[in-house]
């Protein structure tokens, strides 16, 4: 029972870390973030069973793991104000073509950074977006004045 216990302490551990520490997604992740998380795999795994490599201990430890994280997905389904404290809420970080510095530095994101991810999509400058947020996975979408207007016919001219 003491490696439940030790499964609880250490998953609810790396849920505040990951809440922590950002909304980057593994694709976006550094050479150094990503080794930072497969040797904090083994750190987990070693506080966990504490050298007990046993079929029963790994059962136990990955069962405890599979139902918090089915429970937090129930809670999230049947909860949605508790949604923002388990997997956060979008921020707007661009509106009207201007960067949201209180924002930005919130969420440790630079405008090199958000420059960049604009440029990907498309965009050159920030007066190109309407608005701009920060999704809870990580992803920026980006709402442009000029995409309204691409395929759609120009509005007439008032008399």
């Amino acid at each position: 029972m003491e490696i439940v216990f030790r499964a609880l302490v250490l998953f609810f551990f790396l849920w505040g870390i990951t809440r922590i520490v950002g909304r980057s997604t593994v694709g976006e992740l550094s050479t150094f973030q990503l080794v930072l998380f497969v040797a904090m795999g083994d750190l987990v795994q070693q506080g966990i069973t504490q050298d007990d490599v046993s079929a029963t201990t790994s059962v136990l430890t990955i069962g405890t793991f599979a139902l918090l994280t089915l429970g937090l997905t129930v809670i999230n389904s049947r909860f949605p104000r508790l949604r923002g404290i388990t997997h956060g809420v979008p921020v707007v970080i661009v509106e009207q073509g201007e960067p949201d510095m209180k924002n930005l530095r919130r969420e440790r994101l630079s405008l090199d950074d958000l420059l960049a991810a604009a440029r990907q999509n498309g965009i050159r400058r920030f007066s190109e977006i309407e608005l701009a947020i920060l999704e809870t996975n990580g992803r920026i979408s980006f709402f442009t004045r000029v995409a309204a207007k691409d395929g759609a016919p120009d509005e007439p001219e008032p008399d």
